[in-house]
């Protein structure tokens, strides 16, 4: 069994100045919500063992900021490949990691993570800044991944949990 987690980058800081989308940093409110996203993935003891982030900065920072309030013990890698891709590269991409890890977080971006969610689950899942969603698969390789082979487990918006104290 193959469990993925898609993890949207928090909310980014239009405002900044950077001098492309890439480079566009997290505001405050993405700041706290990539803490508090990360304090809940433990809590829950739903780390997985690897994880992938785009190299924009919005979601490299987002998972280092989860990282470290969780204080997550997971391998980060970061790959180029995550930033302004389609569902189809990243379901390309998904079938290339390594078998010895069964649970695998994706850290990137809007519409692709949706898209996935729905290729993968069927399900119409919106992934609003700072969301996470967990799925898994029946397979014992991750070259056996298909659309329509997952099954959502679970759907994690942080304004959902901004009042409790983790």
């Amino acid at each position: 069994m193959k469990r993925l987690i898609l993890f949207r980058h928090g909310k980014s800081n239009w405002d900044a100045s950077f001098s492309n989308d890439h480079d566009r940093p997290l505001a405050g409110r993405g700041v706290e919500a990539a803490k508090q996203m990360g304090k809940l993935l433990a809590a829950a003891s739903q780390v997985p063992e690897l994880i992938i982030s785009s190299t924009a900065v919005r979601a490299r920072t987002t998972v280092e900021l989860a990282m470290e309030a969780g204080r997550w013990e997971a391998e980060l890698q970061l790959s180029e490949k995550l930033y302004a891709s389609s569902t189809t590269r990243m379901l390309t991409f998904l079938q290339t990691l390594p078998d010895a890890c069964d649970q695998v977080m994706l850290v990137g971006h809007e519409p692709t993570w949706s898209g996935l969610v729905t290729r993968f689950t069927g399900a119409r899942a919106r992934m609003p800044t700072a969301a996470m969603a967990s799925m898994r698969f029946p397979a014992t390789r991750w070259q056996e991944l298909r659309f329509d082979s997952g099954e959502l487990t679970w759907l994690l918006q942080p304004k959902l949990f901004k009042h409790l104290a983790l």
